[in-house]
C-alpha cells in the first residue's frame, strides 16, 4: 500500500517485536565497549557525591569544632575520634581536602572514558544501521520506489538513524546517570535521616507514573510529527529537483504556498507537542519544589527543638546539595521520555522498513548459467502495477531468437517499457511467463539473470563521480579498479576507454577538462544528453550483455549525435538479442522483427516492408512521420 505523502505510515505498523528493542541488538557486539562505559559513567556519578560528604563533615568537625563523627568516618575513611585544637582540625582539614581533589581526578578520568566510549559506540551502531538500512531498502523491489517518495526514504536513511544515534548517545547516559545519583543519593540521605530521606524520595513514583501518562499523551503527537516531517522533507525534494520547471513556469508564489502549508502543518504539530511537554516539565518543578520546602521546614524545627534523630548542621547542609541533584536527574527523567518517544518513532519507522519483504526475490534453488545466449519467450503474459487498475501488458506471446532485434514501437502508455521490464524481473508477471533460453526467468539467479540483461534508457542516470567511474560501473572487476584509493591500474583503464570508444564517446571524453576523470555532476548534469547517452551505451558495452534492451534511446538528440549514437548501438547490438524502443521508427526500420502495441497489447508484428503491405497501425505512423500519404488500396 503506498503513501502518496511519504510519510511511511503502514511502514511503522508493521514493524516486528519492539523497535527499541531491535534497536538495543545492535549493541551487542558492542557489550565489552558498553560495559567499560557504564562502569566508568557510575563510578564518575559516585565520585560526584563525595565532595558535597566532604563539606558536610568538614561543616560539623573543622568549622563548628567537635561535631558528629560523619558517614566518613563512620566507614573509616578519616578517624572517628574526637578533634580538639587548632592543629587536629587543620589535619583533618587537609585529609578531607585531599580526599575532595582525588574524587575530582576520579570524576574526570572516568568522565572521559565513559562519554568517549558511550559515544563512539553510538557512533558504530549508528553506521551498523545505516548501512543495514540502506542495503535493506537497495534490494526491495521497484514497486517500493514506485510507491514511495524519495523525500521520505531519506528521512528515514538521515533524521531517523540520526535521532537513533543521539539517543543512545545522551538518553543512555543519562539513564546511568538516574540510576547511579538517585541510588547513591538514596542510600546516604536514608544513612543521615531515614525520615527526611522517606519525604526527599517520596516523588520518585510520582515522577514515574507521571512519566508513563505523559509518554501515553505525548506519544500519538510525535507520531504525527513524524508524518509531516516526511511530507514537507518530499515537498522540498520535489521542488529542488523541479527548480528548472519551476523557473520557466514562474511558480515561485505557487511553491511557496504549497511549502508554506507544509511547514505550516509541521509547525501547528511541534508547537502542540510542546505545549504538553512544558506542561509535564513545570509540573516536575512544582512537585520537586513543595518537597523541597517540606524537607527545609521538617528538618530545621527538628533541628530547634532538638528531636532525638535531628540533624546536624552538616548534615543538613549535605541535604540540600543532594536534594538538587537528586531532582535534576529526576526532572531529566521527563526529557528523556520525551527522547524515548521520539526515538522510538523513529525507530518505527527504520525498523518498519527492516520488515518489508522484496516482492521479487531468488527461488530456493536459483539457476545460474554457465553462459547465456539471449533466447526470450514471453507466453501469455499479463502484468499491471496495481491490483484495483487495469493490467498494463495483457496477453503477449513473442517468441525471440538469440541474435535476433527486436524493434517496439506503439503510442505513449502502450506498454512497451513495462514489458521490457519484466526480463530482468524488475517485476514479476502476474499471469504467463517470461522465459530466456527456455528457463523462466524466476527460476533464475537474480545477479546472473540482471547481469545478462543491460538497459539503456532516453534519460540514463549517471552518478555523481568520474566519467570512467560511470562507465566502469558496468563492470564489477573494473568498478572496483576504478573506485578505489590510489593510481587506477592501466588494464582496467584500457577496459573503461575501449568501451568508450566503441560507444562513440572517447573524443569528446578526450576534451574534457579532466579526460576520464572529469567528474560528471549529480546525475551527470555537466554533461549534455547525447553525451550522457554514449557514456550509457559504453556502460552496457562494458557488461557484455547478452540481452540488450534501448528504450527510446535517440529520442532526444539532435541529428548529427543521433547518427554517432545510432553507429555504437550497432556495435551494442552485433551477436546480442535487442529489444529496441522507438518513437522514431526510421530507428527500427532495418529490426529484424517489428512489434506494435497498443494499450497493452501486440496488435501487429512482421518486418517493416510486411507491415507497410499490411496497412495498419505501423503504416498509419510511417505515413504520419513520413508525412506521406500510402496509396489506397486496390
Amino acid at each position: 500500500m503506498s503513501d502518496e505523502h511519504g510519510g511511511f505510515e503502514h511502514v511503522r505498523e508493521s514493524v516486528d517485536g519492539h523497535p527499541m528493542a531491535r534497536l538495543l541488538s545492535y549493541a551487542r557486539p558492542y557489550w565489552a565497549l558498553l560495559s567499560v562505559g557504564v562502569l566508568a559513567s557510575f563510578l564518575t556519578r559516585f565520585a560526584r557525591l563525595v565532595p558535597p560528604i566532604v563539606v558536610a563533615v568538614a561543616i560539623d568537625r573543622v568549622v563548628l569544632g567537635p561535631g558528629e563523627p560523619g558517614m566518613l568516618a563512620r566507614y573509616g575513611v578519616v578517624t572517628s575520634a574526637e578533634i580538639t585544637g587548632r592543629a587536629a582540625r587543620l589535619g583533618l582539614l587537609e585529609r578531607l581536602v585531599a580526599i575532595a581533589a582525588l574524587a575530582y581526578v576520579v570524576r574526570s578520568v572516568f568522565r572521559f572514558v565513559s562519554r568517549y566510549v558511550l559515544q563512539a559506540t553510538a557512533q558504530k551502531i549508528q553506521r551498523d544501521l545505516r548501512d543495514d538500512t540502506y542495503d535493506r531498502l537497495q534490494h526491495l523491489s521497484m514497486d517500493f520506489f514506485a510507491d514511495h517518495q524519495t523525500g521520505g526514504m531519506m528521512s528515514i536513511l538521515g533524521s531517523d538513524i540520526n535521532r537513533l544515534e543521539q539517543f543512545l548517545n545522551t538518553e543512555f547516559r543519562q539513564f546511568v546517570r538516574v540510576v547511579a545519583t538517585v541510588g547513591g543519593i538514596a542510600v546516604v540521605l536514608y544513612i543521615h535521616s531515614p525520615k527526611l530521606a522517606a519525604i526527599a524520595l517520596a516523588p520518585v513514583p510520582v515522577i514515574g507514573v507521571a512519566s508513563a501518562l505523559f509518554l501515553k499523551r505525548i506519544e500519538p503527537r510525535y507520531k504525527s510529527i513524524r508524518e509531516t516531517v516526511a511530507r514537507l522533507h518530499t515537498r522540498l525534494e520535489n521542488n529542488l529537483g523541479g527548480a528548472a520547471v519551476i523557473k520557466t513556469f514562474d511558480r515561485y508564489a505557487f511553491e511557496r504556498g504549497r511549502v508554506a502549508e507544509q511547514s505550516q502543518a509541521y509547525h501547528d504539530e511541534k508547537v502542540g507537542a510542546l505545549r504538553v511537554r512544558r506542561a509535564f516539565f513545570a509540573t516536575l518543578r512544582l512537585l520537586t519544589g513543595v518537597v523541597f520546602v517540606v524537607v527545609l521546614f521538617v528538618g530545621g524545627r527538628d533541628i530547634i527543638l532538638g528531636t532525638p534523630g535531628a540533624l546536624s548542621t552538616g548534615a543538613f547542609a549535605l541535604f540540600f546539595l543532594f536534594l538538587r541533584r537528586l531532582y535534576s536527574p529526576m526532572r531529566r527523567v521527563g526529557k528523556s521520555v520525551n527522547k524515548y518517544q521520539l526515538a522510538k518513532s523513529s525507530a518505527e519507522r527504520v525498523f518498519g522498513l527492516f520488515d518489508q519483504e522484496p516482492t521479487v526475490t531468488n527461488p530456493a534453488d536459483p539457476y545460474v548459467p554457465s553462459a547465456v545466449a539471449g533466447d526470450v519467450r514471453f507466453d501469455d503474459v499479463t502484468f499491471g502495477y496495481e491490483d484495483d487498475q487495469p493490467p498494463v501488458v495483457r496477453d503477449v506471446s513473442l517468441d525471440v531468437p538469440a541474435g535476433t532485434t527486436v524493434g517496439l514501437v506503439g503510442p505513449t502508455g502502450a506498454g512497451k517499457s513495462t514489458l521490457l521490464k519484466l526480463i530482468p524481473r524488475l517485476h514479476d508477471t502476474d499471469e504467463g511467463s517470461v522465459g530466456l533460453d527456455g528457463r523462466d526467468v524466476r527460476e533464475y539467479d537474480l545477479d546472473a539473470l540482471r547481469g545478462s540483461v543491460a538497459v539503456v534508457e532516453q534519460d540514463p542516470y549517471l552518478f555523481s563521480g568520474t566519467v570512467a567511474e560511470n562507465v566502469a560501473y558496468g563492470d564489477r572487476e573494473t568498478l572496483r579498479a576504478e573506485t578505489a584509493s590510489g593510481e587506477t591500474p592501466r588494464e582496467a583503464r584500457d577496459r573503461v576507454v575501449e568501451a568508450a570508444d566503441a560507444a562513440e564517446a572517447h573524443a569528446f571524453v578526450s576534451n574534457l577538462p579532466d579526460g576520464y576523470d572529469t567528474q560528471v555532476g549529480e546525475r551527470g548534469v555537466k554533461l549534455s544528453g547525447g553525451q550522457r547517452q554514449r557514456l550509457a551505451i559504453a556502460r552496457a558495452l562494458l557488461n557484455d550483455p547478452a540481452v540488450i534492451v534501448l528504450d527510446e534511446a535517440t529520442s532526444d538528440v539532435d541529428t548529427e549525435t543521433e547518427e554517432r549514437i545510432q553507429r555504437s548501438l550497432e556495435r551494442l547490438v552485433e551477436d546480442r538479442t535487442a529489444f529496441v524502443i522507438a518513437h522514431r521508427l526510421s530507428t527500427v526500420r532495418d529490426a529484424d522483427r517489428i512489434v506494435v502495441m497498443d494499450d497493452g497489447e501486440v496488435v501487429e508484428r512482421g518486418d517493416h516492408e510486411a507491415l507497410l503491405d499490411a496497412n495498419g497501425d505501423y503504416a498509419d505512423l510511417w505515413a504520419a512521420q513520413a508525412d506521406t500519404s500510402l496509396p489506397a488500396d486496390d
